[in-house]
């Protein structure tokens, strides 16, 4: 499986570490062993995506282990719905951040199958940092919603949170192939929001629906987190939250020594009709 062009949609050719494709486009495989694939006629600012300070809080928050429930539930759910066969399969995780489930998922999925996982982010030091922590998957730099991949060349896809127009899956996807999208589920982060708004509202608990693909399962994974104040505020600066918080708040924040937090994910497994 190889990527595709950009700019003209044709297959990238890896050649001395170039990424090359018939009509000449030229995109250079970075030291740390990524592909940038975002032109800069596809951008809307120099640095798209998350900012170095959320990138960093997000890996001390990972780290930590606060969001591996669900980190195991999806490799469950896709460890038990990919074929466990020699046929090379391929996983595609959008909005992959700093790898933190991309990583993991090479390693362990491969475990039984011929998988190649790839991760994709519009933040190119996320990517890069992904890509020099885990060696067992493939990064790239691209919007989600312009998928550098050619049609019907994933077997799964793992969106969490990341937008993606439906036409564009439903292209890259093969037949029969899966998609898991986590969405927030109506008391997810509500203690959080507290601290932003007077009347924090829940999240609206919509069943998304993706056209060209039907569920097939869905799960809600709930669990209640205690956070010392340096993790409660890495928390915050996850989430689009973050730019409401003055600092008044977060220094409260951070002298917190136990902040009590609910996570509630809606966790979605559909197949292309």
């Amino acid at each position: 499986m190889q990527y595709q062009c950009p700019l003209c949609h044709q297959p990238l050719q890896l050649d001395n570490q170039v990424w090359q494709c018939s009509n000449r486009h030229q995109f250079d495989r970075a030291k740390e062993g990524y592909v940038n694939l975002m032109p800069v006629q596809h951008k809307k600012s120099k640095n798209p995506g998350d900012n170095q300070m959320m990138m960093q809080a997000r890996r001390q928050f990972l780290d930590a282990g606060y969001y591996q429930p669900l980190r195991d539930t999806i490799f469950s759910l896709l460890n038990n719905s990919l074929p466990d066969d020699l046929v090379p399969q391929a996983l595609l995780d959008i909005g992959c951040g700093e790898g933190y489930y991309t990583g993991f998922l090479a390693e362990k999925l491969k475990q039984r199958r011929d998988i190649t996982v790839y991760g994709l982010d519009i933040a190119k030091g996320a990517i890069r940092s992904a890509a020099k922590r885990y060696s067992s998957a493939e990064f790239c730099v691209a919007s989600s919603h312009l998928l550098p991949f050619s049609d019907q060349s994933m077997d799964a896809i793992l969106r969490i949170y990341a937008p993606c127009k439906a036409q564009e899956l439903c292209r890259v996807v093969k037949t029969d192939g899966l998609i898991v999208a986590v969405t927030p589920a109506p008391n997810h982060l509500i203690q959080l929001k507290g601290l932003i708004y007077q009347t924090p509202q829940p999240h609206e608990d919509n069943e998304e629906h993706i056209e060209g693909f039907y569920l097939i399962e869905s799960q809600r994974l709930s669990y209640r987190m205690n956070l010392p104040g340096k993790q409660a505020v890495n928390l915050l600066q996850m989430t689009p939250f973050a730019w409401k918080a003055s600092e008044q708040l977060i220094t409260e924040l951070s002298d917190n020594t136990d902040f009590y937090c609910e996570t509630d994910f809606y966790i979605r497994l559909y197949r292309k009709k």
